[in-house]
């Protein structure tokens, strides 16, 4: 079976072919149905921020390591226990690549995002197709493409985001990063009621893109002062609600001095394994009264995602598609930067969307 798959650890963009990050299209044996079971036929599997991150060895090393978690594609095959959730052949799905066990005491206590068995079906999904737990899918609504199905799931790390910052109408708010995650919970926070809603973005054309989707202001922390922006933009009480969808080591310290006293920062990206932060717990927890929090993944929030999802804009997510047999190309359009995101078609379906 076709599987996209790192073959080589290394960074993707370092400049020394030999040293360079390698990934591949490569043969994988296909996943064995189980009683619970469903086989889906992957359409489409959108390449995530975290994807580099796994050539360059953050879960390890043992290659080849196959990639694809934001995917969507058509019921193949069911086992013969799984139908508790009406699913059929042909349906059209989208899903959760993380099977929580609903057994172990985290997921007991409602914390399923620790849960222990977490890794059991997290399956490559840049692939001809994928084998998951009934639980982990969703059937897609008619009218919703299976094109803009694959963005379900960073979809739910912007619900998930929405969830940790308790978000009020009328708070103030700002996002650093205008990647996909940071595009998505832009419009998310719109939903939301948010004011001052202002994207923080040195990029121009990403920039441009949030203005289009909602961003009533925009700062390219590069050319600007964004410390005297924040002032002028919130008549200088800072923004309630941050949220770092950038991951960069250099934004991530900065974002505290642009919250409002008492209000909650959410760090909702993938950072370097060794990166440390230094904080004044003074300046920030005691004399702020901030609130810090992360996201790892996304637990409870499929549904509501699912929900939501033919209501976002995502035309410019998904603009830039490549075939399977092109991934290695697909990848390094995708860490040049040249598109928000990149987007490999596993197989080609025929729809009326």
């Amino acid at each position: 079976m076709k599987t996209v798959a790192v073959t080589r650890i290394g960074s993707l963009r370092d400049p020394d072919e030999k040293a360079r990050g390698r990934v591949e299209v490569v043969d994988f044996p296909e996943q064995p149905l189980g009683p619970e079971d469903v086989r889906v036929r992957v359409a489409y599997s959108a390449i995530c921020g975290s994807d580099p991150h796994l050539a360059e060895g953050y879960f390890g090393t043992d290659v080849p390591i196959g990639l694809g978690h934001e995917l969507s594609g058509v019921v193949e095959a069911l086992g013969d226990r799984a139908h508790r959730n009406g699913l059929q052949v042909g349906d059209r799905v989208a899903g959760n690549f993380l099977r929580f066990c609903g057994t172990c005491r985290p997921c007991q206590e409602g914390k399923q995002q620790f849960c222990e068995h977490i890794q059991e079906y997290n399956r490559p999904g840049m692939a001809e197709t994928i084998t998951w737990h009934e639980s982990q899918l969703y059937k897609l609504p008619d009218y919703v493409s299976l094109l803009k199905g694959c963005l379900l799931e960073p979809t739910s790390v912007a619900v998930r985001i929405a969830d940790k910052t308790r978000v009020r109408v009328g708070d103030r708010v700002a996002i650093v990063g205008g990647g996909p995650i940071g595009q998505l919970t832009l419009q998310v926070m719109r939903m939301y009621g948010a004011t001052s809603l202002t994207m923080i973005e040195p990029i121009a054309e990403r920039r441009e893109m949030a203005t289009r989707h909602g961003a009533e202001f925009v700062i390219d922390p590069v050319s600007e002062d964004q410390f005297a922006r924040t002032d002028e933009i919130t008549d200088g009480r800072g923004y309630d609600v941050v949220i770092d969808a950038s991951g960069s080591t250099r934004a991530v310290k900065g974002i505290l001095d642009i919250a409002a006293k008492g209000g909650t920062v959410v760090y909702g990206a993938m950072y370097p394994a060794q990166f440390e932060m230094p904080l004044n717990l003074s300046d920030y927890l005691y004399l702020k009264e901030l609130t810090l929090t992360g996201v790892f993944v996304s637990p409870y929030a499929f549904p509501r995602a699912l929900q939501i999802l033919p209501h976002l804009d995502v035309d410019e997510l998904t603009a830039a598609v490549f075939d399977l047999d092109d991934a290695s190309e697909a990848f390094a359009v995708h860490v040049s930067g040249a598109h928000p995101k990149v987007v490999i078609r596993c197989n080609r379906f025929e729809e009326s969307q």
